[in-house]
């Protein structure tokens, strides 16, 4: 544990209860001061939300609006920070408590002027002060032979969120025209259409922080398909690494034409015309790679290298049944990086998928304190704010685990030491693997 992580948690206590209790938050009976815990830490964002303290008050002509932008964003980080604030109304409960409406610095709110006051408040506002806090982030450690990489390495990914159907299908009706709604993901076993909505997300390796978000209907279809998305929003610079929904060669072209690289799967069934066949090294060989090949796709205007990686087998569901999948194809224009870096760079994808987990049980989809767009996107941006605070306080990447105890500590369940010496506990995760990968060598398998 880290000195400044240590002057952390010990800033915060002067912010929470002088002494923690270890008993559960009981929701039947009204929050006090001592169940808000540790609005310390979400202080150092507060400073930086002056700047949306005008936006929406322009049709404000009498000049009597009491609840503005950065008051909104201040309840709603706190909302998301305590786990014992479930509600609306236990919000609203938890401001008007001397201490914490000392902190937040706002005046008391009614649920209506709440609710309605997110329609004149522009949730893009949230992007540079999003983009200010993931700058204090230091850089995230990792494989040391991807310094080789030139490009910000961006995992690119989306995830749908299905937790509120009925909302979502409120929300965003078919357009004229269009017999499915932009929301509608799949269909349940029952025939009834499943609505959500789906985050595009560009997720930055070095920094382990979103570097730019965008929500739209679930459905992956139009002008909301990932790699259109995607290719709304190229940056030069950085190296896209995508699964295969991106796959698209008018990505592949625009992509080297902006400045930046990809590392993008590929379907099996993709054609190409092979221009070159490479030889592989033996450090090629050691990673499972089985084929390095200069390819050309049918109307793309740059050449394309196709890496075939030999995987352990596992079942792949599609429409026609399972299929069982053997080799790993990925499509580049890194066209003279070791292969071996390649597949290490695609390897780093699934890291976004951790991302998605933790800012799923963070976003808490099972209620929304505002059914409308604005609102709904103001939660998702303070929820990558929260997101950015754990790895601050913590100095590690966010897991379940990490937020778990998080929770507790703020429910008051574990003092400011248990924490600590979790954070401080070693991980262990790559001498297990080895072991078991060792064990079953033994085994002969």
């Amino acid at each position: 544990m880290s000195k400044n992580l240590h002057c952390a948690f010990a800033g915060a206590g002067a912010h929470c209860a002088s002494v923690m209790e270890h008993n559960q938050v009981d929701a039947t009976k009204p929050l006090q001061e001592k169940d808000i815990h540790c609005l310390g830490h979400l202080k150092r964002v507060f400073t930086l939300l002056d700047s949306l303290r005008q936006c929406g008050c322009q049709r404000d002509k009498a000049g009597n609006r009491q609840l503005f932008f950065d008051d909104y964003v201040k309840l709603m980080l706190v909302y998301i920070w305590n786990p014992a604030i479930t509600s609306m109304r236990d919000l609203q409960q938890a401001a008007a408590l001397p201490k914490v409406a000392k902190a937040l610095g706002i005046k008391p709110f009614s649920i209506g002027s709440f609710s309605e006051s997110v329609r004149v408040f522009d949730p893009q506002q949230l992007i540079p002060i999003v983009a200010q806090v993931a700058g204090d982030l230091p850089q995230a450690g990792h494989d040391p032979r991807l310094a080789e990489v030139k490009h910000a390495l961006t995992l690119v990914d989306g995830t749908v969120l299905t937790g509120l159907t009925r909302l979502a299908k409120a929300a965003c009706p078919a357009l004229p025209g269009e017999p499915i709604a932009p929301t509608r993901y799949t269909t349940s076993r029952d025939g009834r259409g499943v609505h959500g909505w789906r985050l595009h997300t560009q997720f930055d390796l070095q920094t382990f922080s979103v570097h730019h978000i965008d929500r739209t209907g679930a459905r992956n279809a139009g002008k909301a398909r990932e790699h259109q998305v995607l290719h709304d929003h190229l940056e030069p610079q950085r190296c896209y690494v995508c699964d295969g929904g991106y796959a698209d060669q008018k990505l592949f072209d625009a992509i080297t034409d902006i400045g930046s690289s990809y590392v993008i799967r590929a379907a099996d069934n993709a054609v190409f015309n092979v221009r070159e066949e490479r030889l592989l090294c033996q450090q090629a060989l050691d990673a499972g790679i089985v084929r390095d090949a200069i390819v050309e796709l049918p109307g793309a205007k740059h050449l394309v290298r196709r890496l075939e990686i030999q995987v352990t087998p596992h079942p792949r569901r599609t429409r026609q049944g399972v299929k069982l999948v053997e080799r790993l194809i990925i499509t580049t224009n890194l066209l003279d990086l070791a292969a071996e870096l390649v597949a290490l760079i695609y390897l780093q994808r699934y890291l976004v998928e951790l991302f998605f987990r933790i800012f799923k049980q963070l976003l808490g989809m099972r209620h929304l304190l505002s059914q409308r767009n604005e609102g709904l996107d103001i939660q998702i941006y303070c929820t990558l704010i929260v997101c950015l605070l754990l790895q601050l306080i913590s100095g590690k990447k966010p897991n379940k685990a990490m937020r778990n105890m998080i929770s507790w500590y703020l429910l008051g369940m574990a003092d400011e030491t248990e924490v600590i010496a979790f954070l401080n506990k070693p991980d262990n995760t790559g001498s297990k693997k080895r072991a078991e990968k060792e064990l079953w060598k033994k085994l002969g398998f």
